[in-house]
C-alpha cells in the first residue's frame, strides 16, 4: 500500500475511469466501469469490493475493517451517453483535465482511494459506490441509508462548488398534478365540457403560491388536450420543489395534498412527494469546522462552505442523522456540461484533506 500521494498516478487512474463510459441508464456499461474501478482499487488498496445487487443493478462496497465509523460515498454513473468520448476525449492541458464524468464525479473516486491508501489504520472506514445516483438513486437509497446508520461521519465525494465544500443541500420533492375534465366539441357546445386546460392553469397558479424565501416550486413539464377543436378532458404537469429544511419540505407536501379543483366538475389528483431530505447546515457544521482546521494545518488554501440547490446521496446520509460533509471531491467546474474539467493539482490536496478528516473523526 502506498504511503504518499502521486498526482501523476491519480491522473492515470482518472483517465482509466473516464475512458470507460458509464451512463446511468446502461447497466452493462456501469458494470464495465465498476470492473475498472475494482481493478484500480485492488492496485491501490489491495482490497476488492463486495458487489451488492439491487434490482439487478450493481453497487460496490469496500468495508476496510470493523464496524463503519466513517462512510465515504460516491457514484460512478454519469449523465453522458455512450459515444460521447468520440467527440470529447479525455485530455490533459497543463493543470486541467477534461472528459465526460471527470468532474462529476470520477475524480472524487480516485481521490478517495488514494486518500485511503495513505492511512496506516483502516479500521472503521467504508467506501460505498453506487451506479444510479444521476437517476435519483432509486435502487440504492435504502442501501445507502442502511450503511450510514451508526456512522460518526459521512464524506461525500461529489465535486466541490468552485472549490467550496457543500455544507447545505436543499431537499428535493417531485410531484405530478393530474387534472380531469370533460370533453366536448369546442365549436358546437363548449359549455357542455369541463376544460382541463383551464383547470390546469388554476392549479399551476395555486402551486406557484407555495413558494417562500429559500423554497422553490417550479412547474416543469406540461401536457393536455387531444385536438384543436375539442375541450380538453385531461391535462397535467410536473413540479420540482427544493426546500432548505425538513419542516419546509413537509409544509409544501401538505399544501400539495390539500389541492382541490377550481372548476365545477373538474378533478385533481397529486402523485409524488419528497424524494431527498434536505442536508441541513446543522448536519455539516462540526465536520466543516474540522475540515477548516485541518486544511490550515496541512497548509492548504482556506476552505469555504456553500449552500447549493442540487441534491446528492449526502441528503440520504444526513436524513438518517449522520453528520455529513459534501463536495469533498474534485475542484473544477461545469458539472453536467460539455467541457467539465478538474484541477489536477487539487486532487492530491483534497485527498490529503480527506485522509486527515478520516483520522480526525476516528480519533474522536
Amino acid at each position: 500500500m502506498s504511503t504518499s500521494l502521486d498526482a501523476r498516478q491519480m491522473v492515470r487512474d482518472l483517465e482509466r475511469l473516464v475512458t470507460c463510459e458509464s451512463p446511468s441508464h446502461d447497466v452493462k456499461a456501469t458494470m464495465r466501469c465498476a470492473d475498472v474501478l475494482t481493478d484500480i482499487a485492488w492496485r491501490i488498496t489491495g482490497r476488492r469490493p463486495e458487489v451488492v445487487s439491487r434490482q439487478d443493478r450493481p453497487h460496490l462496497l469496500w468495508r476496510f475493517g470493523g464496524r463503519t465509523t466513517v462512510l465515504l460515498v460516491g457514484h460512478l454513473d454519469t449523465v453522458w451517453p455512450l459515444g460521447t468520448l468520440d467527440r470529447w476525449p479525455f485530455e490533459v492541458d497543463g493543470d486541467l483535465a477534461t472528459g465526460p464524468g471527470s468532474f462529476d464525479m470520477k475524480a472524487g473516486l480516485v481521490q478517495a482511494l488514494h486518500a485511503v491508501s495513505t492511512l496506516t489504520d483502516l479500521d472503521g472506514v467504508t467506501l460505498l459506490v453506487t451506479t444510479d445516483e444521476e437517476l435519483g438513486s432509486p435502487t440504492s437509497r435504502a442501501w445507502i441509508e442502511e450503511q450510514a446508520r451508526g456512522a460518526r461521519a459521512a464524506f461525500v465525494l461529489e465535486a466541490s462548488a468552485d472549490g467550496a465544500l457543500k455544507v447545505q443541500r436543499k431537499g428535493v420533492s417531485l410531484y405530478e398534478v393530474i387534472v380531469g375534465g370533460r370533453a366536448a366539441h369546442a365549436g358546437l357546445e363548449p359549455h357542455k365540457g369541463v376544460n382541463a386546460a383551464v383547470e390546469l392553469a388554476h392549479q399551476i397558479l395555486a402551486v406557484q403560491a407555495f413558494e417562500r424565501d429559500g423554497t422553490t416550486v417550479t412547474p416543469t413539464v406540461l401536457s393536455g388536450g387531444t385536438t384543436t377543436n375539442t375541450v380538453p378532458a385531461h391535462a397535467g404537469f410536473t413540479v420540482d420543489v427544493r426546500a432548505e429544511t425538513v419542516a419546509e419540505q413537509a409544509r409544501v407536501d401538505a399544501a400539495f395534498a390539500a389541492l382541490r379543483a377550481h372548476l365545477p366538475g373538474a378533478s385533481v389528483e397529486v402523485k409524488g412527494g419528497p424524494n431527498r431530505p434536505p442536508l441541513e447546515s446543522s448536519s455539516s457544521a462540526e465536520l466543516f469546522a474540522r475540515a477548516v482546521r485541518l486544511a490550515r494545518q496541512l497548509g492548504l488554501p482556506e476552505l469555504r462552505g456553500v449552500a447549493v440547490g442540487g441534491g446528492s446521496d449526502g441528503n440520504f446520509t444526513a436524513g438518517v442523522g449522520v453528520p455529513t460533509l459534501d463536495g469533498m471531491g474534485a475542484v473544477g467546474d461545469h458539472a453536467h456540461a460539455e467541457g467539465e474539467y478538474i484541477v489536477i493539482s487539487a486532487m492530491a490536496e483534497r485527498a490529503a484533506l480527506l485522509a486527515a478528516l478520516i483520522d480526525d473523526v476516528r480519533a474522536g
